[in-house]
């Protein structure tokens, strides 16, 4: 979802929806590292069914990743890539189901339609435009440097990787489909984690988003009379809809996997390769050895990220308390209000429509919508959407309710953000006073890390020549031409895209102009004028861009909860309307036509590419973007305007693009389709699923007889041999067969010969164009049991005030721990291994740390203790009887079923006798904690020498 706080908030105001996960890591024998067995119990201490990860997630960060040296070339970012699917999976270790989604192209079956393809067209020219002003800004500032005598590393000659090329359709994407076909072939081969599990790839031939597919696959086979209601789901991904997806499915355990984030990591520049600035503030000074030997370097070590839990069943926990409501004149439907809860989500932001101007997240605005709700929802007659269909009518209400109050809320927004810039500047001149000495370049100049206390660092003479030099650029600088610095007048009137000139006496960032002034009389007026170009007095035009943003909520909705209502939507403007222009929208159609043929992958990176990406296409394809004789040059801007909107930096802003006309660019391509060579047309083609297996599944045999008998006819999938997973099986035309090597597409790693798993593809279970997937919890389905108690409610952020992201969010996270009642309530045990009642040798007393729970992190925080959660009881589900067989113990020398129960503690409520086996920091003591206690969590994944993870077992 395009709301980059709505995570941060969540995480605030219901804390206990995170826990920190462990990893076990692979230990060293005799200096050979041994891999990890994923095959044994999961040391969460709860087994997931299946697992989805979102790719697209995984492939940006593991190709030019922001945190540590970038991949060399094409072969490291695939291993890269292997590597971090192998960290999820010994994470989550998934018993039945692997599913991977890439996203894939504009369809009309799926769920990537033209709305979609809008926000990745402005995503795409953005990141275009940034890389390159970025690329240009760095080598003026190593000229003036080096002009000036300072010291630079020399330049490593190196060609920019273009992430647009993480598109569908490019030769990027077709060899990252080959390479995942020959993972998925080598561990289900090699790793006893895999050895019944059932992978789904889902490639970026595939059409729709990688999210939205995992979805659609959830939905129809929650429809299915085989599914199980209570299997466990994890979905790995860190978009923020993924949340709103989960919830959306209405499954009672559902969990997020995602990487922890950790705000203002330190980066070396980008110029100098030191600590403590960023390429703009780069003046050159050499470094000195910090120490003899240059031990105490102010470089820091490269770390993974850690992973982290969102446990989506809490999250209903935290809502229900919320929302629910008495003396209703209707009936109170928990899974109903879960849903009007999701919808009012949207109008702060998403990935197809922009947040209202009057609504912002960190103004509390999901709160505000939550209160009108329920104060208005006795008046509507009952709940604002059914299955994700809106109800317009009450819809209004609520819009209204929040346009009578919008004056307000603007006028507020100035005031504290008056106050907020206030103290700021109070605390910059403080923090200037209280400076013992001025170093040029500021207090986290190079030599400062780690030197501020010793007079060297100022005191050096070659340094204070440096600092002479500096001055002097800095002097210089300060006299060169007015025509150097953006003023008003210099640039477009976008109401909040141009830059007000910095005050003389100012250390603050320019702000950018605000021409709107939603705070003064006459905003609305204003508002439409910059933004539309429209006297506000139009209501003709009004009420069309209402009207499309009314469409725009009700698609959303479908989107999420039956599928793409019509893959040719999209909102035509660039800006939202107004809550109190919400006027008379009941009457507004919200029906949608499926409408004309799909995109093809080449056409859709016609549609979202800028020219300087058109290396990805074929050559008479490319020149029509940059010819100026093309029909449909226009598409193709070289620049374009970033309207910050009131925001203060550029990626806040909007990327005023021209909309693409679907009829001009297909007639365009019309012409150059015959110059397609056989491979270029083959990429350009929809592909669909594969599924694979290994030799241990039950299904496996099933797959080898079709291809065996030839048989060219879609088959079921017997649900008794798949874990209830139905669909239609097809022959594969490049399928991974038994007994046939399994080339490699990556040199460094070597050809399977002895490959014993088998690929065809799969298509899900089809229904009528017309069924409706209903959002409600099936029967069967047991509710987990409660992990809050009374006082966690306390802890949440509900005291009305404006939120703002902090540095470090994670300081406000509490610690939770295992409830030790909850074992008694499912009838279950502790193992004894794990600690006796009573029995505490190395407890430390309560205060130690801020709580005997709490591992102690830098900086004074506080690290998540680990998940704990519960093997499924086999006995609950109560649904149809299941065509496959579960077995009490999933996994060989299991431990005993444990309850999900972890609590925010309260000091004044601590009894020892309710805590088993806890550790010297509060943990449940296990013998990995105790051999593995320094050991660095986020530990490379290893590769075996012939290349890639060798499995430990070697089965008959």
């Amino acid at each position: 979802m395009g709301v980059p706080a709505f995570f941060r908030w969540l995480s605030r105001k219901y804390p206990s929806i995170i826990v920190n996960c462990v990893e076990e890591k692979a230990k060293e024998c005799n200096g050979v590292k041994v891999p990890i067995d994923t095959s044994k119990p999961n040391p969460n201490e709860v087994e997931f069914d299946n697992l989805y990860l979102d790719m697209n997630g995984i492939i940006h960060p593991c190709t030019h990743p922001e945190d540590k040296p970038a991949p060399k070339n094409e072969d490291e970012m695939m291993v890269a890539i292997f590597e971090y699917i192998d960290r999820i999976f010994n994470i989550v270790r998934p018993r039945r189901l692997l599913y991977m989604a890439i996203d894939g192209p504009i369809s009309f079956l799926f769920q990537a339609p033209r709305a979609k393809m809008n926000q990745q067209r402005s995503r795409r020219f953005r990141a275009s435009k940034e890389g390159m002003e970025a690329a240009e800004e760095k080598q003026k500032i190593r000229q003036e440097i080096l002009a000036k005598g300072g010291f630079l590393p020399p330049e490593e000659v190196k060609e920019r990787f273009d992430s647009n090329c993480i598109t569908p359709g490019t030769e990027f994407m077709d060899n990252l489909a080959k390479c995942l076909r020959y993972y998925i072939a080598d561990r289900l081969n090699s790793d006893p984690g895999w050895k019944n599990l059932t992978v789904i790839l889902s490639d970026a031939s595939a059409p729709g988003e990688g999210e939205h597919k995992i979805m659609d696959y959830i939905r129809r086979q929650r429809a299915q009379p085989n599914h199980d209601p209570n299997t466990h789901h994890c979905l790995c991904g860190a978009d923020a809809d993924l949340i709103m997806l989960g919830l959306a499915t209405h499954e009672p355990n559902f969990t997020i996997i995602r990487e922890e984030f950790k705000p203002n990591k330190p980066k070396p520049c980008a110029l100098c390769n030191q600590m403590g600035h960023e390429v703009k503030d780069c003046q050159g000074l050499p470094r000195e050895k910090q120490g003899k030997h240059d031990q105490f370097a102010d470089t820091l070590p490269v770390s993974e990220q850690e992973f982290i839990f969102i446990r989506l069943c809490v999250l209903r926990e935290y809502l229900e308390r919320e929302l629910t409501m008495a003396s209703l004149p209707f009936t109170f439907d928990f899974e109903r209000s879960v849903d009007d809860w999701v919808f009012m989500c949207f109008f702060v932001g998403n990935d197809f429509l922009p947040h209202l101007p009057s609504l912002e997240i960190r103004e509390g605005a999901i709160d505000r919508l939550v209160n009108i709700y329920k104060n208005v929802v006795h008046k509507t007659g009952g709940y604002l959407t059914e299955s994700g269909f809106v109800n317009l009518q009450r819809v209004q209400m609520i819009m209204l309710a929040v346009g009578e109050v919008e004056d307000s809320i603007f006028k507020k927004r100035k005031d504290d953000d008056d106050n907020f810039k206030r103290r700021q500047k109070e605390k910059r001149k403080r923090l200037k006073r209280d400076q013992p000495s001025f170093i040029p370049g500021g207090q986290f100049s190079p030599q400062a890390l780690g030197n501020r206390s010793s007079p060297q660092a100022i005191c050096n003479p070659r340094q204070a020549a440096f600092e002479m030099r500096m001055h002097e650029r800095q002097n210089s600088t300060t006299s060169a031409s007015p025509n150097t610095s953006l003023t008003p007048d210099s640039s477009p009137s976008l109401g909040g895209g141009g830059i007000k000139r910095k005050p003389e006496d100012s250390d603050s960032e320019p702000e950018p102009e605000d021409n709107i002034r939603l705070w003064e009389t006459g905003w609305k007026q204003r508002y439409y004028k910059n933004k539309f170009d429209v006297d506000a007095s139009d209501e003709k035009f009004r009420r069309k861009v209402v009207q499309s943003y009314v469409e725009g909520l009700c698609w959303v909705l479908r989107y999420y909860y039956q599928g793409c209502a019509s893959w040719n939507w999209y909102y035509p403007f660039h800006y939202a309307p107004f809550a109190s222009d919400f006027e008379g929208i009941a009457d507004m159609p919200s029906d949608f036509e499926k409408g004309s043929k799909p995109f093809k992958p080449l056409e859709q990176l016609m549609g979202v590419f800028p020219a300087a990406s058109g290396n990805f296409l074929p050559p008479t394809w490319r020149k029509l973007m940059t010819d100026p004789e093309s029909s449909i040059i226009d598409f193709y801007p070289e620049d374009f305007a970033i309207d910050l909107n009131g925001k203060k930096y550029a990626w806040q802003g909007v990327a005023l693009l021209p909309f693409v006309d679907e009829r001009r660019l297909r007639a365009a391509l019309e012409e150059v389709y015959p110059d397609l060579t056989p491979e270029e047309s083959r990429r350009n083609s929809l592909g669909g699923d594969v599924l694979f297996v290994g030799k241990h599944h039950p299904l496996c045999d099933f797959i080898v007889e079709q291809y065996k008998t030839k048989n060219t006819e879609p088959v079921d999938i017997p649900p008794e041999l798949c874990h209830g997973i139905q669909g239609k099986l097809t022959l594969n035309d490049n399928a991974v067969l038994p007994d046939q090597v399994v080339e490699s597409p990556v040199p460094m790693l070597r050809d399977l010969t002895q490959n014993s798993a088998v690929s065809i593809s799969f298509k899900d279970p089809q229904f009528a164009e017309d069924f409706v997937f209903k959002a409600t919890v099936l029967p069967g389905a047991k509710k987990p049991a409660p992990v809050l108690k009374p006082g966690d409610w306390e802890k949440t952020n509900n005291d009305g005030r404006p939120w703002r992201p902090q540095l470090g969010f994670n300081r406000d996270r509490k610690p939770v721990h295992l409830d030790q009642s909850a074992f008694r309530t499912l009838g279950h045990t502790m193992p004894r291994e794990r600690g006796m009642p009573g029995m505490y040798p190395n407890a430390v007393p309560l205060g130690a740390y801020g709580s005997p729970y709490a591992r102690p992190l830098m900086g004074g925080q506080q690290q998540i203790p680990k998940l704990l959660s519960n093997l499924r009881p086999q006995e609950s589900w109560r649904g149809p009887t299941p065509l496959f067989q579960q077995t009490p113990q999933r996994t060989a020398g299991a431990a005993p079923l444990l309850a999900w129960n972890r609590m925010l503690p309260s000091p004044n409520q601590f009894q020892p006798a309710q805590y088993q086996g806890l550790g010297p920091m509060g943990y449940p003591q296990r013998p990995e904690d105790r051999m593995d206690r320094g050991r660095q969590v986020g530990a490379p994944s290893v590769l075996h020498p012939s290349g890639l993870w060798r499995g430990s077992v070697a089965w008959e």
